[in-house]
């Protein structure tokens, strides 16, 4: 029985649980240990983002001739580049937009009152209670803005201060464009053999899947910008740059990022013309048409391989435990321990297909 996968696989999670009681019983000891992930967590984490984001320009320029060291540096002008762009055209704009938001706030809090007081007049005629739609969704969005509010002092009380976080941001971006290719050696060189082609494999299809998730859901959620910016302008909708930047950060969370980016743009739709609600739902309508069924096959393919119920059942179980950023982090997380558990299950096969092999082997003369 001991032998048997579902026996070995069962002990294998009571020892791992075992062992998370063990840390949290004793979680005095490891303190420093937390204290220092805390530290290096958020400018790893943004690290690795622009590192991921911008390794095809550094392929790219390495592939023409250019030095490590060079490639680096212009990729570093690069972004000073970008962030000068943004401020001299898109930040002024973006700020204009905010101030007339908030300038007209009472104005859109009153109509808004209105529309659900209209609502609410018209229950009897309506199919569903609008009382308790409008309570879950408020319920639902105060849940959501403390859980982030929340996340962010957590963040800024992780770290040492503000100030270190943007001095480690670079370095540690720096240091992943010019040792990347250094990391799966340095890791598997203690081992040998079969476990060292494991390890390797295992750390080498990591890479690919994150590599996959952040280029291609970056990529996807600009072009939705793009996409629902130009739509936006077109029929004229008020503060259509500020939509499509909120959605192009809403649609860094798959399938419910979209959703979550049309509720404001539909509200002020409303406000502003009965009419321009129907034009923003088309709009919205045809740039989810376009992204599922031409940008993300043809960016992202099928190097995920995640169903959509999946998807959407990890977020929604990530934002309850971790709010906003569990959110964020919740599929790329779940896409790194597929990836492991598959590795370890072929691992697994492969051992038992060698020890299979030798045992049927006749003894050598």
């Amino acid at each position: 029985m001991t032998r048997k996968v579902w026996f070995q696989t069962g002990v294998a999670i009571i020892i791992t649980l075992l062992i998370i009681m063990l840390v949290i019983r004793v979680q005095v000891v490891f303190q420093p240990f937390f204290t220092i992930i805390a530290t290096v967590f958020i400018p790893l984490l943004i690290g690795g983002l622009l590192y991921y984001i911008t390794e095809p320009i550094q392929r790219f320029l390495e592939k023409r001739k250019a030095g490590r060291l060079v490639s680096i540096l212009a990729i570093f002008i690069i972004i000073l580049l970008v962030i000068t762009l943004l401020s001299m055209i898109i930040v002024p704009m973006v700020t204009t937009q905010v101030q007339n938001l908030v300038s007209r706030a009472p104005m859109i809090q009153r109509e808004v009152e209105e529309l659900f007081n209209y609502l609410l007049s018209q229950r009897d005629r309506l199919p569903f209670d609008p009382q308790s739609y409008v309570q879950d969704a408020l319920d639902q969005g105060s849940q959501m803005i403390s859980n982030l509010l929340g996340n962010a002092v957590t963040i800024v009380s992780g770290t040492v201060s503000v100030l270190v976080t943007l001095i480690l941001i670079p370095f540690f971006y720096f240091f992943l464009l010019k040792d990347h290719e250094k990391f799966i050696p340095s890791v598997t060189a203690p081992f040998r053999g079969t476990f060292k082609q494991f390890l390797s494999e295992l750390l080498s299809d990591i890479d690919n899947t994150l590599r996959a998730f952040i280029q291609g859901q970056m990529l996807v959620s600009f072009i939705l910008c793009i996409i629902l910016y130009i739509g936006y302008a077109i029929i004229g909708l008020d503060y259509a740059l500020l939509l499509a930047i909120f959605a192009l950060f809403m649609n860094l969370i798959p399938f419910i990022g979209p959703w979550v980016a049309f509720i404001p743009a539909a509200l002020l739709a409303l406000i502003q013309d009965p009419i321009m609600f129907v034009w923003v739902s088309l709009i919205t309508l045809i740039a989810q048409q376009i992204e599922s069924n031409l940008i993300t096959p043809n960016v992202m393919g099928q190097t995920l391989k995640l169903h959509p119920l999946t998807v959407i059942t990890v977020v929604l179980a990530a934002g309850n435990i971790a709010g906003f950023i569990g959110m964020l982090i919740a599929i790329p997380t779940y896409a790194v321990i597929k990836t492991v558990i598959q590795n370890i299950w072929r691992y697994r096969g492969n051992i038992g297909k060698s020890m299979f092999a030798e045992a049927g082997s006749p003894p050598s003369e």
